[in-house]
Parts: C-alpha cells; sequence; structure tokens
C-alpha cells in the first residue's frame, strides 16, 4: 500500500499543480474538481466505488467488457485485484490535498527567478532541476512524511470496501488492529499492536528528519 500509494499519488498531485499553474482557462473549476474527492466523506466514497467495482453490474466492468475484454477482474472480490482496487480508490480520495499544498508551493516561487535563468540560457529541464524542485523541496519533504503516515492509517476504505478480505489479501495494519481488538476481543494484543504501528511510524518519521538535510532547501 505505502510503496505504491504514496509515490503515485505524490507524482500525479505534482502534474496536477505543474498543470493549473500555468494559468490555463477554467483553472478554478479543474481545481475544485480534482480537490473535490478529498472533502467528500470517505464513506460515501468507499460506497460509490464499491458500486462502481461490482463485477457483473459495476460501470468499469461493462466499459471493459464494450471494447472487447470477455473476463474482467473480479475486483474486491478478488484476491489478486482487491489490493491494487484500495490503491485506486486511495490515490484518487488524495491526489487533490497534494495538489493544493503543491500549488501554493510553485505560486509561492519568486518568478524573477525563472526569468533570470531564460536570460542566462537555462532550458526548461535547467529551471526544474535547479529552480523548482529546490524551492520546492520543503513541501515535497512535507508531503512524503504525510503521505506514509496516512498509508499507514488506511482504515475506512478497507473496512466499507472488503473488510480485510477475500481472504486477508487486505488486511492492512490499522484494521487488523481493529479486527483483533473488537472481533477477537483480543485487546491486549491490539494494544501492543498499535504500540508497534507508532513506533514504524516513528522510525521512519526520524529517518525522513535526518535525511532532509541533504536535499530540503529552506532558503
Amino acid at each position: 500500500m505505502t510503496a505504491v500509494s504514496v509515490p503515485v499519488t505524490l507524482f500525479l498531485a505534482i502534474l496536477a499543480a505543474v498543470a493549473l499553474n500555468k494559468g490555463l482557462r477554467g483553472v478554478k473549476i479543474f481545481r475544485t474538481a480534482i480537490f473535490l474527492p478529498h472533502i467528500t466523506a470517505t464513506i460515501a466514497v468507499a460506497v460509490v466505488w464499491q458500486l462502481l467495482y461490482n463485477p457483473t453490474m459495476g460501470p468499469i466492468n461493462g466499459i471493459l467488457r464494450s471494447i472487447g475484454i470477455d473476463n474482467p477482474p473480479m475486483w474486491l472480490a478478488s484476491t489478486q485485484w482487491a489490493l491494487a482496487s484500495v490503491i485506486i480508490v486511495s490515490i484518487w480520495h488524495s491526489i487533490g490535498y497534494y495538489m493544493v499544498l503543491y500549488l501554493a508551493g510553485l505560486q509561492g516561487i519568486p518568478k524573477d527567478l525563472y526569468e533570470a535563468a531564460e536570460i542566462d540560457g537555462a532550458g526548461k529541464v535547467a529551471q526544474l532541476r535547479k529552480i523548482t524542485v529546490p524551492m520546492l523541496s520543503p513541501v515535497i519533504f512535507f508531503t512524503v512524511i504525510m503521505g506514509i503516515i496516512n498509508s499507514f492509517k488506511v482504515f475506512d476504505l478497507v473496512f466499507v470496501l472488503t473488510k480485510g478480505g477475500p481472504g486477508r489479501s487486505t488486511h492492512m495494519l490499522v484494521y487488523d488492529i481493529y479486527y483483533t481488538a473488537f472481533q477477537r476481543f483480543e485487546y491486549g494484543y491490539a494494544s501492543a499492536m498499535a504500540y508497534v504501528l507508532f513506533t514504524i511510524i516513528l522510525i521512519i518519521t526520524l529517518i525522513q528528519f535526518r535525511g532532509q538535510k541533504r536535499w530540503v532547501n529552506y532558503s
């Protein structure tokens, strides 16, 4: 979940922010459309996607059959596709939040830097490497930390979409804590799992803070 959802979400969010930062027509409409899923209740999002993923009556498989795919994936009912299905919903639901952060960071970069770089003969790639990425690095650092933490905390999507199934293919850490405490009534074991989860997130965050000095530019 973390290895796939975090980099894909942040990459798509940066692309959306760069596109909206170009000052295109209707930018407010697109910005609202991309951000809207994030402010929509997660339970409502999960219920809608549950209908979309329906293997027999869902529109996703209907479209796949219409283009010649006779045996489309079973999505949430398949041990092979259930986790991927949850990841897709998580990415779609989160892009808007990170896009707004990146867009704010891009709009905070002085345009004088780009004008000076153009005068010196720097191309778009050089401007991206030497100006955009260094100036945006604090925002990238923050979003990476938040993305990893949020990916470890996924619960509501799993609870509504799959309830950890089929089998244990989508038993995320937080859902496993819930399942252990409130389904198996092993409260002590669940509490220990929560402390382990806290320790894992703390260690990952501390490693990121130690490594930020090498690439994050606050000047």
